[in-house]
């Protein structure tokens, strides 16, 4: 196996906008405060990014300024205030066009009051929403006993820009 071109995020100091394949990053302050929930779903079905990136129409790609885009997460007073229409990511039609039950998902998903945006990380197959669900018990009747799906509750962390994640051993 191959590691993808975007390791180096993995490798990076906390929050950075990336560009290029995603292995070049400019650190950023983070965009959601620490404790921000999260709930991440990962169907157990696959989807490789070679098979994404062949089904993406060129033609339909967005016209929205990253630098733009990245603005408005930035300066935003809250999550609730980005505007909606940033929530965008060019890979999601491709990967529903190839795993409609992707879609399907995520559009359950955006009907599930507590949870707020709702988009597809990455080329797939990751779901994540921003928020946790308001009746706990009901999302885990209808998505946590799915035999399919995997359910992650989650919250972000950020750490202090001038802390060392690692350091070499001597």
């Amino acid at each position: 196996a191959e590691l993808g071109s975007d390791i180096t995020f993995f490798l990076s100091r906390g929050t950075a906008y990336c560009t290029g394949r995603g292995e070049i990053l400019t650190p950023i302050d983070p965009p959601l405060p620490a404790g921000t929930k999260l709930v991440i779903c990962k169907p157990n079905v696959g989807l490789s990014t070679p098979t994404v990136f062949k089904s993406l129409n060129y033609d339909l790609l967005s016209t929205k300024d990253p630098e733009e885009l990245l603005n408005d997460f930035t300066t935003s007073d809250g999550i609730e205030s980005v505007d909606p229409a940033s929530f965008l990511n060019d890979l999601e039609p491709p990967a529903f066009s190839n795993l409609p039950e992707l879609q399907a998902l995520k559009e359950e998903l955006q009907q599930v009051d507590g949870l707020g945006p709702v988009m597809m990380s990455g080329s797939g197959t990751s779901i994540f929403c921003i928020g946790h669900p308001a009746d706990r018990e009901a999302f885990d009747e209808t998505f946590g006993k799915r035999e399919e799906l995997q359910v992650f509750f989650c919250e972000f962390i950020n750490r202090p820009s001038d802390d060392v994640w690692y350091e070499r051993p001597e």
